[in-house]
């Protein structure tokens, strides 16, 4: 199996997202993750959807989603040419005595402590999957409280752009 970023153009009003999850549901494909948002034009929503299969299920999945009405552009987004990232707030179990290793790795994966408490931090963290992954994976001897991820979003290097002409 293969991980596929497809990135799809769609109307942005009610309904779509709902519409979109609904065609992965009703044949049984999983969306591994899955990232929305408005674009520079507020009358389009961009999807970024993460999904792991075989190339004909892939295949498949384009062509129903080029069905639905709301859909007005969708493309793939290979790894050589485009940048992808996800971002993740992760609470930490801070004691005084843990707060200088947790600042220390932090730091070797340039992630930002956006919030203190006595007994918490929480660090901020902006990156490829497996960035996100391992810094979290370093930080759970301390104590990992909750972590969030937004999911991946991409865009695509150079000169190329996603827009509905």
């Amino acid at each position: 199996m293969a991980r596929h970023t497809l990135s799809v153009l769609v109307n942005n009003h009610m309904g779509v997202l709902s519409r979109v999850s609904g065609l992965f549901s009703r044949r049984g494909y999983n969306i591994e993750s899955l990232s929305v948002g408005a674009t520079e034009d507020n009358n389009i929503s961009r999807m970024t959807i993460v999904m792991e299969c075989e190339d004909d299920v892939y295949d498949q999945i384009k062509n129903q989603l080029a069905k639905l009405m709301d859909v007005l552009k969708l493309t793939e987004f290979k790894d050589d040419e485009s940048v992808k990232r996800e971002l993740a707030l992760i609470k930490i179990d801070s004691k005084n005595e843990k707060r200088s290793q947790i600042l220390e790795i932090a730091n070797i994966f340039r992630a930002h402590v956006i919030d203190v408490t006595n007994n918490t931090l929480i660090i901020e963290i902006t990156g490829d999957q497996n960035k996100v992954s391992a810094i979290i994976s370093m930080l759970d001897e301390f104590g990992i409280k909750e972590v969030i991820r937004t999911g991946v979003t991409a865009i695509a290097r150079g000169e190329s752009e996603l827009k509905n002409i």
